[in-house]
């Protein structure tokens, strides 16, 4: 289907959960949030019958994201139900990578094609300042584990943070060479401004609004056809198609800033 601007919308990232089991400091505060109760996110089947009808609508590609989306139960479940869709040609995971090594063997199993891994620095120190956590170690053993489960064009995805990682990026793409991983650049953003995304660093990511073919469903039901945007359209489980094409025709042509939601709960 295409939006009023002539972008053919082929993309849906669904943010499964807006748990996460790291703080990092451009998603989510040291605190911690308050969170969807659990009873107000959509479950899998749920998740299902809305896939189920976007891809009638053209869209062919699946991003799950979170939050962290490794710290839902048996999220290979619903990977299984996803890949049988007829339509759906690609389902894939953004991951911060600290429960990869249990389960990337599960998620391939389930049919899972690819995997972005979230890593801004190979440092131990830098990444207890960007994450509050000390589970590096953790990561790099999901990346092993990811590579030795087969996955193919796995991304690690850099978000780059002025005066703290900037001078880890040639570490990284080094690593990434070694290990055969496709190694991709975000510029640090804030999502109640669209113009922090044009910094002077050389990144693939965010996309100009020209090139974005995506809309987004959050953990508790609402489509987002704009990352930076307020615009947000409830699904009506009785009516999803209506929905998803309120949702793709009212995509804006640019986006501006988003006031109404934190990273942790869209997934970037």
């Amino acid at each position: 289907m295409f939006d009023r601007y002539n972008r053919r919308i082929s993309y849906l990232r669904i943010s499964v959960t807006d748990r996460c089991n790291l703080r990092c400091i451009y998603c989510m505060p040291p605190r911690g949030v308050p969170l969807h109760p659990r009873d107000g996110i959509l479950s899998y089947e749920e998740i299902v019958r809305i896939v189920e009808e976007a891809a009638r609508l053209g869209i062919s590609k699946i991003r799950l994201t979170g939050g962290e989306p490794l710290v839902r139960k048996n999220i290979d479940h619903l990977i299984l139900y996803l890949k049988n869709i007829k339509g759906v040609k690609e389902v894939a995971l953004t991951t911060n990578g600290v429960l990869l090594s249990k389960m990337a063997v599960d998620l391939r199993q389930a049919g899972l094609d690819r995997i972005n891994i979230s890593l801004d620095t190979l440092d131990p120190e830098k990444y207890r300042t960007l994450t509050g956590s000390s589970d590096l170690d953790k990561v790099l053993e999901g990346i092993e584990a990811t590579l030795k489960a087969g996955f193919k064009n796995t991304k690690l995805n850099m978000v780059l943070i002025p005066d703290i990682n900037l001078g880890c990026v040639e570490k990284m793409e080094e690593f990434c060479r070694e290990k055969g991983l496709l190694f991709q650049r975000i510029n640090h953003y804030f999502l109640n401004e669209l113009l922090t995304t044009q910094q002077n660093y050389e990144a693939e990511r965010p996309l100009p609004c020209e090139q974005c073919n995506r809309i987004r469903l959050t953990a508790d039901g609402k489509l987002k056809p704009c990352l930076f945007s307020d615009r947000e359209y409830p699904v009506d489980l009785k009516d999803i198609t209506s929905s998803l094409q309120e949702a793709i025709i009212n995509k804006p042509e640019h986006g501006m800033r988003c006031t109404v939601r934190g990273n942790w709960e869209i997934g970037g």
